[in-house]
């Protein structure tokens, strides 16, 4: 909260530019008469708009105004206050941040409501401003019968249901809604996905890595629920026919979270899948990626470079961003010049240069590269390579003095090599400007609270060719299933990597253009630890599971 500034409301919107000093004495001449508060006249006559209007009250109260409509309230927030009280008040909790509980009230400056909200909480009450409108609307959607997705279900006016886009519109589907999308964020995922069937609306989250049926819906509720996403995202929602890109900015508590939202039509209605970027649950920072001491010695010193490619490969979904990101977090030092072009820009890092691709307005990570190059940078990121023409600007960028990183869609690291030589660029070019290259893929990681051991029968070890490797007794862990990992076993994942340091026995074989097999060999003999056996160390240190080096590197040597 800010002070109060004692001045009129009217000097206020003059000052901020809104109106001038004629509209405002014509108005005092108005407000005479009818007695109206000055506000709701400017605003009736379409003078100024609302948003304008809370902006100079929040000036002038020093309470700052507060938009409802980008905000998701988790329903425990809600529980805090009874609905009686609220409806009385015209006010709605919204978030708590260290035992301060934020309450949206359209009377701020009401001392004893805020006094009579610190007693029934226990907890200290930031008042900010919203409309008495949004609040009654927040009011419907939160309040009324209990929280559970059920009761929601069944309170719904199925006589309704006919016309879809009119009951994206209604409380209880956007009280649906909000329930999934609160759920998926305080479950941590990373994708939300609404698949119409024959019979029911499947809703699947994707946690560490893995889709996680949740309980269905009624198939006569998928037209509004997929309306109501649409809605949310800015698509059209008239068209069923075409698949639709949008995406959704919202707060949830205090988080800012960005939902991209894809909409495909299907036999049984469109699917619509909603990728979660939460910026504050990016772990960024190389210590806390999994990385080997060995391993993490050698990637710091390349990242460390002066000039040259370091180059981040594995399949989607594998951290190789996160990966990118800790890397930049360590070199972001006010005496370089950095700069990144993504796909989208997940993450925002102050001191840096980062820009968004824009295929439709013509700005293609090749030609933001080109117009970096113009920019006197010290360091480039470039979301990925997926071209000659990127792959040539990058390495040229990198043979002219600057440290260039990107990522690569490749199984492991030395397939990068012949990657990027199939694209187009010449081998001399490849070997001359890579620093190193990283393969890596997450592991989940066994729950710490229901972890236990136990002794793997010669035949598992020997499933997954460690009968020479392990000694005797050795044990492996796996997790029983407990509440906090939702009976999965598994609570977060860890980086598994493959290090691959250019020497000049590599440098030679990839101007030869030998295949990736016999780099990978060369590679091997100079020390480099592949996938399996980055996985591997991470089940004999009771990491992960036998399943898990299973699944993620059953293709990796």
């Amino acid at each position: 909260m800010h002070d109060a500034d004692n001045r009129r409301i009217g000097e206020i919107l003059v000052e901020q530019g809104y109106i001038n000093q004629k509209q405002l004495t014509e108005v005092l001449e108005e407000q005479k008469i009818t007695g109206e508060k000055l506000g709701e006249i400017l605003t009736r006559k379409g003078l100024i708009s609302r948003e304008e209007l809370e902006h100079c009250v929040a000036i002038q109260t020093g309470i700052a105004s507060f938009d409802l409509s980008t905000h998701i309230i988790d329903p425990e927030i809600i529980k805090l206050v009874p609905e009686e009280f609220a409806r009385k008040y015209k006010l709605i909790p919204v978030f708590i941040i260290e035992n301060v509980l934020t309450v949206a009230m359209s009377d701020p400056s009401n001392i004893f409501v805020i006094d009579e909200l610190q007693r029934l909480t226990k907890m200290n009450v930031e008042a900010v401003l919203v409309q008495e409108l949004d609040v009654h609307k927040a009011q419907d959607q939160y309040y009324g019968g209990s929280g559970t997705l059920g009761q929601i279900v069944a309170s719904i006016n199925k006589d309704k249901l006919a016309d879809s886009e009119k009951l994206g519109e209604e409380a209880p589907i956007i009280k649906i809604v909000n329930y999934l999308i609160v759920q998926a964020v305080q479950q941590k995922a990373s994708d939300i996905h609404i698949e119409p069937e024959e019979k029911v609306l499947n809703i699947r989250y994707r946690i560490d890595g893995m889709l996680r049926r949740q309980p269905s819906l009624p198939k006569d509720l998928a037209g509004a629920i997929i309306s109501r996403f649409k809605i949310m995202a800015g698509l059209d929602i008239a068209e069923k026919r075409l698949p639709q890109d949008g995406r959704i900015l919202m707060k949830i508590g205090n988080k800012d979270i960005d939902f991209r939202v894809s909409s495909c039509p299907t036999v049984h209605g469109e699917n619509i899948v909603l990728r979660i970027l939460d910026k504050t649950g990016l772990v960024v920072g190389l210590e806390s990626l999994g990385f080997p001491p060995r391993e993490f010695g050698t990637f710091k010193e390349m990242i460390m470079s002066p000039y040259g490619i370091v180059l981040v490969t594995g399949p989607t979904g594998s951290g190789k961003t996160t990966t990118l990101y800790s890397a930049l977090q360590i070199i972001n030092k006010e005496h370089l010049n950095i700069m990144t072009v993504e796909d989208p820009v997940e993450y925002q890092f102050p001191g840096m240069r980062q820009v968004h691709v824009n295929v439709k307005a013509g700005l293609t990570f090749a030609a933001a590269l080109r117009s970096f190059l113009r920019q006197d940078p010290n360091v480039i990121m470039v979301g990925e390579i997926r071209d000659r023409e990127t792959a040539e600007i990058a390495v040229q960028a990198a043979l002219t003095g600057h440290l260039v990183f990107s990522t690569l869609h490749t199984n492991d690291t030395p397939s990068s090599f012949t990657r990027l030589i199939d694209m187009g660029v010449e081998p001399f070019l490849v070997s001359s400007s890579i620093l190193g290259i990283l393969a890596q893929r997450l592991v989940r990681k066994v729950c710490d609270r229901c972890k236990e051991f136990y002794e793997p029968s010669e035949e598992l070890i020997r499933s997954i060719g460690l009968e020479d490797k392990v000694s005797a007794g050795v044990k492996f862990a796996k997790g029983k299933g407990c509440s906090i990992c939702n009976q999965t076993g598994y609570k977060g994942r860890s980086g598994i990597f493959e290090l691959l340091k250019v020497s000049p026995a590599i440098q030679e074989m990839v101007l030869k253009k030998v295949s990736a097999d016999v780099i990978r060999e060369i590679a091997v003999k100079e020390g480099m630890s592949t996938l399996r056996q980055a996985a591997v160390g991470k089940l004999l240190a009771g990491v992960t599971t036998v399943e898990e080096v299973i699944r993620v590197t059953l293709e990796s040597g």
